[in-house]
């Protein structure tokens, strides 16, 4: 199963049939996304399942449906096990962007931290996986898939915030101070967080 989130709200795809009768389900390939989409953010649904039949994985069948976009992003610690957040349009996230296309997605994700908040000196550590979610361009629906990666640095420099990206602030948090900073964030980065300290708990 895939989890695609349109703001807050998740849209599950799946090549199974779910037994949820609080849910709608969609067929994959019948279903108008403009429409689901847009009642998703009229609040009049809130949560969904999009039915792709067949063996080939859902998200490449909603790819089909909708443009989509490859992104690059870190889950940034310095030498303290601070993490890494940036402020922007009222909310805390992680530093990511697009892809280039000349451009590994590891190279984008370091380039797009680095741009973003000024830290350099950056290694990855391991790929932490996928979060996908839909936003609005230019008057269309694209599909955002953003690939993390856990990053470390060893900058001790100020971090500064990149303004033309939206972005009025960038801070290093410790990590028992994260949970607060966690209530304003995205939804898929709430979930990110709950894979590494999944992952983390794993590898103890």
């Amino acid at each position: 199963m895939y989890k695609v989130f349109i703001n807050d709200r998740p849209i599950i795809l799946t090549n199974q049939v779910i037994n949820d009768n609080k849910h709608e389900m969609f067929l994959m390939d019948e279903v108008n996304l403009d429409y689901l989409i847009e009642r998703v953010n009229k609040g009049t649904l809130h949560k969904a399942y999009i039915l792709a039949k067949g063996e080939q994985k859902p998200i490449k069948k909603l790819k089909k449906k909708i443009k989509s976009v490859v992104a690059g992003g870190g889950f940034v610690t310095n030498e303290k096990g601070d993490i890494l957040f940036i402020h922007r349009n009222g909310r805390w996230d992680l530093p990511k962007g697009k892809r280039e296309t000349y451009e590994t997605i590891e190279a984008a994700a370091i380039r797009e931290v680095t741009e973003e908040t000024g830290v350099n000196k950056l290694e990855i550590v391991r790929f932490l996986g996928k979060t996908y979610h839909v936003f609005k361009r230019n008057g269309s629906y694209r599909l955002k898939i953003t690939h993390w990666y856990e990053m470390k640095t060893t900058f001790r420099g100020k971090p500064r915030p990149e303004p033309e990206e939206g972005i009025d602030e960038v801070v290093w948090v410790q990590a028992d101070k994260v949970e607060k900073i966690l209530e304003n964030c995205y939804a898929n980065i709430r979930e990110l967080f709950d894979r590494v300290i999944h992952a983390n708990k794993t590898n103890v």
